[in-house]
């Protein structure tokens, strides 16, 4: 490299992209890197090629999520109280996945499609000969909050709200956010809270709430569902059921949001593919969403602990270690995927690892993302006959999510 390794650590990197200089130089000559933390963490080790990341994501027995995703270090009673399904490993994560999962299997996402089309209609209709506006404001924020909203059972007054908070859990690292940015305010007083924010509080209370009128009440919603006993007399606690509330309303909006956007702006990029896509098929459709995710690759990494010494590409990692998995340079490894850096809308397979591929922890939501992202752009495609960039976009200040908070664009309604 002519210019020294970026700091994959510092917030403040992100703003302007994704070094994926960095990590490419990493991936040829130290894939297993020893990363230091230059904020009083006591390092990581970084794994940035495909194989090695799909490895360690499957081989939770090595590489643990019991002691958090995130690259903060926690003591025992921050990481007990902060648990959620992401931060755990089988048999509890099995037991509490199989609780949650049913209104996210692909037989009931494929019952969601009309009540998707029904929300991008009503976005995208409600902005019918606007010529310039954000899209991230207007619509790729929009879409999945109403979709939020219809499948917990919320009211539509509530869910500004809701999504606001979800900003600021997910957005911790941006003062655009939330006034409790993790590395320039002291936030030691909220450890025991998700995501160290006291926003946490307000969403444990509003979901206490929602729950409860639906004990009295029943509905039928994912609240209700998830209130449900199963054949073999499980249910979750109260404890669970606020913390998973909250990983919906923080990581259910976010990620897909900016998936959306990183998506447009491909298309933008690429104005042949826009006008292309009422002529696609409903699998090439799938496809093209699918070389939007591992191009804009959201979640960028998640944190594992090393249970027992393990050696990998010659390096010894010890019992305790802990290790960062690259996502966001795992899908664009060169020796899986042919010319990583070129969109194509026809790459097949496509076996990236954003949603965390065949491992323990593939994300729920990945279907309902997929779905949402395809039928927004389905309606987009039937609207705009051209779309351009009208000013500066700007980027999420995270070091975890990958996201443009504000993409302008100007239109061509057909």
């Amino acid at each position: 490299m002519n210019q020294p390794l970026a700091d994959i650590t510092d917030h403040d990197t992100y703003v302007a992209g994704v070094p994926h200089e960095t990590f490419t130089y990493l991936r040829e000559h130290d894939p297993v890197h020893w990363t230091e933390e230059h904020d009083g963490g006591r390092g990581f080790w970084s794994l940035t090629k495909y194989d090695d990341v799909l490895m360690a994501s499957r081989n939770t027995e090595v590489f643990s999520s019991r002691e958090g995703i995130r690259l903060e270090d926690m003591d025992a009673e921050e990481t007990e109280a902060r648990r959620t399904l992401m931060e755990m490993d089988a048999p509890e994560h099995t037991r509490l996945r199989r609780l949650v999962s049913r209104p996210f299997a692909p037989k009931s996402v494929q019952g969601y499609e009309d009540s998707v089309r029904e929300l991008a209609v009503e976005v995208l209709d409600g902005l019918e000969g606007a010529k310039e506006f954000d899209f991230v404001k207007t619509v790729a924020r929009e879409l999945p909050m109403k979709m939020l909203g219809r499948l917990l059972g919320l009211p539509h007054d509530d869910l500004e709200w809701l999504v606001q908070r979800g900003d600021a859990l997910i957005g911790n690292s941006d003062p655009e956010f939330t006034d409790f940015v993790v590395d320039q305010v002291d936030t030691s007083a909220y450890r025991l809270l998700p995501f160290r924010s006291p926003v946490s509080l307000e969403l444990f209370e509003y979901a206490a709430m929602a729950l409860e009128e639906r004990r009295l009440r029943p509905t039928n919603d994912i609240l209700s569902a998830l209130l449900e006993t199963t054949a073999d007399g499980e249910s979750l606690d109260d404890i669970a059921l606020k913390n998973f509330f909250t990983l919906m309303v923080a990581a259910g909006n976010d990620t897909t949001r900016y998936s959306m956007t990183g998506g447009l702006l491909a298309l933008i990029e690429r104005p042949h593919l826009l006008n292309a896509i009422p002529s696609m098929s409903i699998e090439q459709r799938k496809m093209l969403v699918d070389e939007m995710l591992r191009f804009t690759t959201v979640t960028m990494h998640f944190r594992r602990t090393v249970m027992q010494d393990f050696t990998l590409r010659d390096k010894h990692l010890r019992a305790g270690d802990k290790v960062v998995l690259w996502f966001a340079s795992a899908n664009f490894d060169e020796e899986h995927f042919t010319m990583p850096f070129a969109f194509n809308a026809e790459r097949s397979p496509n076996d990236h690892v954003s949603f965390g591929l065949r491992s323990p922890h593939l994300c729920l939501g990945a279907h309902l993302a997929r779905l949402e992202m395809r039928v927004l752009f389905e309606e987009i495609a039937r609207r705009w006959s051209g779309v351009e960039l009208a000013g500066e976009i700007e980027r999420l200040r995270s070091n975890f999510i990958s996201g443009v908070k504000r993409l302008p664009v100007e239109v061509t309604w057909s």
